[in-house]
């Protein structure tokens, strides 16, 4: 008998008329005024009719099949229905003239096959968990008819304008063209991922390939970010936040994965599911990584969608699993716009990398190493309730559980010293510090306030997800006044992301980071661009970092990310030590109360698994392995191969299994390791354990005053002695937890607080590093920007006076300003030769910087004027040409035949024949001061 387990699913769904073994003819095709096919086709047809029927059709409203599906028996495999399920479509399409999407099933695994449509190639079979609802099959046909092509639509430049944001847009056109069913864009925070993405959903909307979309981020404050950004890009497809708004009906959806994770298994009222496989077209997922993966896969596997990947990470260092869940060869996404590529084109700006290191950040702090007075405050801080005091605390714990003042005053004179300033150098730039943990930032800011009083508590603020009221202080730390307070964010995972500042300069890493992930979208608060961030036009050319860590040297010897496993839960690790406890006690002799206790550990693993909905999302893929071992008979003679599955694919599921309190789960999973160390003779891991539990034995007999506790003492003093576990068992052991297990919670919880110290400290180095994949390519722009603000702020200089004032530079003048700029970082001596190709020579370049002054170039033309007796028009024309040289410091004859010199007449005319020699001799002689013979970089000859 063939199962109906998956037709169950119609019910649920609202699939609407399913009709089971539908006869079809072939003889009313003419009636239908459908041509006929081929007489060899007809053939092939016929036969196929007088032989089968199909299992199942699903109708549409209109009386076409919508999707046929071939049921196969449970005990048999899905695939083996492709063929015959391909044959009833070939049947139906022939009779009704539209071809039904093909379902093939055994009731565990279902597959949907699109093979073609009106002649065109479909996709290849897929996996999905159910099948489609009613209302989105019928889109789907839909879709086969109003399907335009991607690269023919044209994408709204009103929501992005630069090149390389199209480019990505036509590369996921092109790769879901392709039958491509997912895609990765790889593109540098800062570079618009988000407007791309929304002009991407425009562009996919208006061409008839998506109805519906939905959104995925990590954190509500991206949430509502992204919403913020469809509203203003695309405000005819209003987005839902789903975070807000219950049961919603629109076009575009935005959500945290927990909230989809959670909706997904909700019903409607009509018994039909929130949210069925086929109600999204496409999903994107932002910031897509391996860990979220992990965590919410479910999600990608219930949605039949297209399904687009955003990632910030480069390229080089995008794990390779994440590149595989997309279907990509590992470092070839479908398209990626870099760090490098962005800063060379003069979207972002480069960071400067500064190491800070201090001994004791490096090396930690030795009590043998500190002076005698120090040591004196070492012996009477209070490191914890058992009154130890340890003889050091090393690196990993500075910050942590040791807070040094002059540890942080020397970071913070360090941001003082090397920190990027506004307001004519007068003010330290928007500055985000990251710290540890919460009491490390509280500590910074302590810190600050003692050594900078006169801020007022203003200047640096915390924020938070701690701090009341965080959403206030990023609102006013993103004013765009650049020396609008706070000036300096202190914060803890809250500013990683999800903030755009462009105002920061500053970076400060006070704490190390392992994942390549997050440094990247730490780093990413930097980049942004801000015009006139240091005056009129004065743009912001680069951001600093400030590595207290070891973060750069870290991610600039691209040490590979360590392979982080998704923690485990509690109750998952308790499930999966009790299945290695079953197969350890295969091996054991049956002691009294052997067997009674080898049945409660499979009565329990068997509860976790009873308690598995087999409707829940991400249940739905393991039903098959549910039912199996609900029966008791499998877990008779579990092997290590079953047990391992067990762990693998059941053990993570959520399970309705009693809440228990986490104190008394804890202590079920050290009993569990003792005895299991104990059966497998594993001494080490058995001692640490036991320890555990000593420990504990003492903590509750000092509550021996409450009765319950008192009712036990006699067993805790026993347990507490090491004789007691001499000759222990899993079995007393067993009797250990039952009877503490509920006592666990009124154990005092003794942990260690962070101690406070006045050590000083010493800097061990302040040097300049150099940023793996944050060093561009020649940009004359960018390298003309910080070439300005270095001569700007440097007009004192005796060779940039003499370009201001318009006196004669010489080669040494030259050589001393390129030098200059080359030792301040605004660019190497080839990225200047670049920088200066369509100049006459550094001079020329350099005074196209910062102008000429007013009453030097009066000065040139002073005899000019003074010989002459000019009109009104003449002269209103000279100090046209003096605007002109104050501020770009030379011009050449050409330009007196141009706009704006031409507006009122031609130059000759104004100014007379016989006077342009004379004028073109004075252009000349000021070009010729900033030029002298020998022009080129390095005093080497131009020619």
């Amino acid at each position: 008998m063939k199962s109906t387990r998956a037709l169950a699913q119609y019910d649920l769904l609202g699939a609407g008329s399913v009709h089971r073994r539908r006869s079809i003819s072939l003889k009313r095709l003419g009636d239908l005024q459908i041509p006929l096919p081929p007489l060899e086709e007809q053939r092939r047809i016929a036969t196929i009719l007088d032989r089968v029927h199909a299992d199942y059709v699903l109708w549409g409203s209109d009386g076409t099949p919508l999707a046929v599906i071939e049921a196969k028996r449970t005990s048999r495999s899905a695939e083996a229905g492709q063929e015959q399920a391909r044959l009833y479509a070939d049947a139906l399409e022939a009779q009704h003239g539209v071809r039904p999407i093909i379902f093939y099933t055994n009731g565990w695994t279902t597959w949907i096959w699109e093979d073609r449509a009106h002649g065109n190639t479909g996709y290849p079979p897929r996996t999905v968990l159910s099948f489609l609802s009613h209302d989105d099959l019928q889109w789907r046909h839909q879709l086969r008819r109003r399907r335009q092509a991607l690269a023919a639509t044209p994408i709204k430049t009103e929501i992005v304008d630069r090149p390389y944001q199209e480019r990505v847009i036509r590369a996921v056109g092109e790769h879901f063209t392709d039958k491509h069913r997912a895609a990765l864009l790889v593109m540098a925070t800062g570079t618009g991922k988000t407007r791309t993405v929304i002009a991407l959903v425009d562009q996919m909307l208006r061409a008839g390939w998506i109805k519906r979309v939905l959104f995925l981020a990590d954190r509500k404050a991206l949430v509502a970010q992204a919403v913020n950004a469809f509203k203003e890009h695309l405000p005819e497809q209003p987005p839902i936040n789903l975070l807000d708004e219950k049961d919603p009906d629109g076009r575009i959806y935005v959500s945290t994965y927990p909230t989809m994770l959670n909706q997904i298994d909700q019903i409607r009222d009509d018994g039909t599911k929130l949210y069925g496989p086929g109600f999204f077209d496409l999903v994107i997922v932002d910031e897509a990584h391996r860990s979220v993966y992990q965590k919410y896969r479910s999600i990608f596997e219930w949605f039949d969608s297209l399904l687009l990947g955003l990632t910030a990470t480069p390229v080089d260092q995008v794990d390779r699993n994440t590149y595989q869940l997309f279907g990509h060869t590992p470092g070839q996404p479908t398209d990626a716009y870099s760090l490098d590529e962005a800063i060379t084109d003069g979207y972002l700006v480069p960071a400067r990398g500064l190491r800070i290191g201090t001994q004791f950040m490096d090396e930690g702090i030795t009590y043998e190493n500190l002076s005698d007075e120090e040591k004196d405050a070492w012996d009477q801080l209070e490191w914890d309730e058992n009154g130890e005091i340890p003889n050091a605390v090393n690196a990993a714990e500075i910050n942590r559980r040791l807070f040094n003042t002059d540890t942080v005053d020397k970071v913070l004179a360090q941001l003082f010293e090397h920190g990027l300033r506004v307001a004519g150098g007068d003010t330290l730039g928007k500055t985000i510090i990251f710290a540890k943990n919460q009491a490390h930032a509280d500590f910074i800011y302590e810190r600050f306030n003692a050594q900078y009083p006169e801020h007022g508590g203003e200047f640096a603020r915390v924020i938070t997800h701690a701090v009341e009221h965080n959403q206030r202080l990023i609102n006013n730390f993103g004013n765009r006044q650049p020396t609008a307070e706070p000036q300096i964010a202190i914060t803890v995972d809250m500013l990683d992301t999800g903030i755009d500042v462009p105002e920061v300069l500053n970076l400060v890493f006070f704490k190390p980071v392992f994942s390549k992930t997050k440094f990247w979208q730490m780093v990413g608060r930097g980049t942004r661009t801000r015009k006139n961030l240091f005056g009129p036009g004065e743009n912001k050319t680069e951001f600093l970092i400030l590595d207290v860590c070891g973060n750069l040297d870290f991610f600039n010897a691209d040490v590979p990310e360590p392979e982080r496993a998704r923690p485990k839960t509690l109750s998952e690790n308790i499930f999966e030590k009790r299945l290695e406890l079953l197969l350890a006690l295969h091996d054991q002799s049956q002691d009294e109360g052997a067997e009674g206790f080898r049945a409660d550990l499979t009565h329990a693993v068997r509860v976790h698994v009873t308690g598995l909905n087999p409707h829940n999302v991400q249940v739905r893929p393991h039903r098959e392995l549910v039912e199996r071992y609900t029966d008791i008979s499998p877990w008779e003679n579990l092997t290590p191969e079953e047990a391992e599955e067990l762990t693998k694919k059941l053990g993570p599921l959520p399970t309705n299994v009693l809440q228990e309190a986490e104190e008394a789960k804890s202590f079920d999973l050290t009993i569990l390791r003792a005895q299991l160390a104990l059966l497998t003779h594993n001494t080490a891991a058995f001692a640490a354990q036991r320890n555990k539990i000593q420990d504990i034995a003492d903590g509750l007999l000092t509550k021996t005053t409450i009765p319950e506790v008192r009712a036990q003492a006699a067993l805790l003093e026993t347990i507490r002695e090491d004789a007691w576990w001499t000759d222990a068992t899993h079995l007393m052991l067993e009797d250990v937890r039952r009877k503490l297990r509920g006592l666990i919670a009124l154990v005092d919880k003794t942990r260690w607080k962070p101690v406070r110290t006045s050590f000083e400290d010493t800097l061990t180095r302040v040097d300049d590093v150099d940023i793996q994949h944050m060093t561009p390519g020649t940009n004359p722009r960018l390298i003309r920007d910080k070439a300005e603000r270095f001569l700007r702020q440097n007009l004192d200089n005796i060779a940039v006076q003499k370009l201001r004032h318009n006196k004669q530079l010489t080669d040494q003048d030259l050589e001393a300003l390129e030098q200059l700029l080359v030792e301040a970082g605004v660019g190497t001596r080839e990225d200047l030769q670049a920088a200066i190709a369509d100049s006459e020579g550094l001079g020329i370049f350099l005074r196209s910087l910062v102008g000429l002054d007013r009453a030097a170039v009066q000065e040139a033309f002073t005899g000019f004027i003074r010989d002459a007796d000019f009109s009104a028009d003449q002269l209103r024309f000279i100090n046209q040409i003096i605007d002109y040289l104050t501020a770009n410091g030379s011009m050449s004859a050409g330009q007196l035949f141009d706009s704006p010199f031409t507006d009122y007449g031609q130059a000759d005319d104004v100014i007379g024949e016989e006077r342009m020699p004379e004028v073109i001799s004075i252009l000349d002689n000021i070009r010729r001061r900033a030029a002298p013979l020998r022009t080129s970089l390095s005093g080497r000859d131009a020619g």
